[in-house]
C-alpha cells in the first residue's frame, strides 16, 4: 500500500507570476464542489491540510502544497470552475488566472482532471479537457465519489462517464475520498509524477 504523500501547505498566490520556480508541478482542476480539496486531503492522510467547504467556490487562489522534505515538488490546487458564488468579474479573472497557469508554467508535468462520479462530464468538463488537450497539457482523468454511486450501477457510470469524455473507462481513476477507494492508487500515481523531473 503506497504511504500517504508528505504535503505541507507553502503559499497561495492570485496570479502564477507570483510563484517562484519550481521543480515539478501536478495540478488538480475541476468543477466547483468535485471535491478536490477532499481528495487532497485524502492522498495526504490529514484532514485539515486543505480547506473543504459545503459552498462551491470556496478555493480562490492557486494553492501550493509542497512534499515535506523536496523542495519544489508542488501540488497545486486551482479554483473549481462552474458554480462559484462571486460576481462575475472574480469568476473571469480566476480563469485567467488558471488559463494563465496551465499554459505558461515549465514546471507542470500532469493535471489532474477531476469529474464527479455521481453527475458525469458536464459540458464544462469536456470543454476543458477539449482546452487542455488543444494546449497539449498532460491530462489524467479521475474520478471522485465513487462511494456514492450505487453498485448495481457502477460498471454503466464507468462507461457512461469514459464515453463521455471519448477515454476508454480503464483510463479513469476512480476513487473516493471518503472510503479511500483508489486513493493508494493515486498516491502512488503522484508521487511518481512529482519526482519526473531531477
Amino acid at each position: 500500500m503506497s504511504k500517504p504523500l508528505t504535503l505541507r501547505f507553502l503559499r497561495s498566490a492570485s496570479d502564477a507570476g507570483q510563484l517562484p520556480e519550481s521543480r515539478c508541478e501536478v495540478a488538480l482542476v475541476g468543477r466547483s464542489n468535485v471535491g478536490k480539496s477532499s481528495l487532497l486531503n485524502a492522498v495526504a492522510n490529514r484532514k485539515g491540510l486543505a480547506r473543504t467547504s459545503k459552498a462551491p467556490g470556496a478555493t480562490r487562489l492557486l494553492n501550493i502544497f509542497e512534499l515535506e522534505g523536496e523542495p519544489g515538488r508542488w501540488l497545486v490546487d486551482l479554483p473549481g470552475y462552474g458554480f462559484a458564488k462571486a460576481p462575475k468579474s472574480d469568476r473571469y479573472r480566476w480563469q485567467q488566472m488558471m488559463d494563465g497557469y496551465l499554459i505558461d508554467r515549465p514546471a507542470l508535468v500532469q493535471v489532474l482532471l477531476l469529474i464527479d462520479g455521481l453527475v458525469g462530464p458536464t459540458p464544462l468538463d469536456i470543454q476543458t479537457v477539449e482546452w487542455l488537450t488543444h494546449h497539449d497539457v498532460a491530462l489524467r482523468p479521475v474520478a471522485t465519489k465513487a462511494d456514492k454511486v450505487k453498485s448495481s450501477r457502477r460498471g454503466a457510470r464507468r462507461t457512461e462517464l469514459a464515453q463521455g469524455l471519448g477515454i476508454e473507462p480503464g483510463d479513469v481513476l476512480w476513487t473516493s475520498a471518503a472510503k479511500g477507494q483508489g486513493i493508494p492508487e493515486l498516491r502512488a500515481e503522484l508521487a511518481a509524477a512529482l519526482r519526473l523531473n531531477p
